[in-house]
């Protein structure tokens, strides 16, 4: 495989992987189940005391 060919191969698929992750990435984060804990983890800077949840 030349270097060419190569870095054809890597940019064409290491895009379609980038891509592919990032839709993952958002469908994560975007998950109506998972917003209880994003919020929790949104107070926890505002939370005074020194308990660790």
């Amino acid at each position: 495989m030349t270097y060419e060919a190569f870095s054809h191969f890597a940019g064409t698929w290491g895009l379609v992987l980038l891509v592919i992750l990032f839709i993952a990435s958002m469908g994560y984060a975007f998950w109506p189940g998972n917003k209880q804990k994003f919020e929790h983890a949104a107070h926890l800077p505002l939370d005074e005391g020194d308990k660790h949840s």
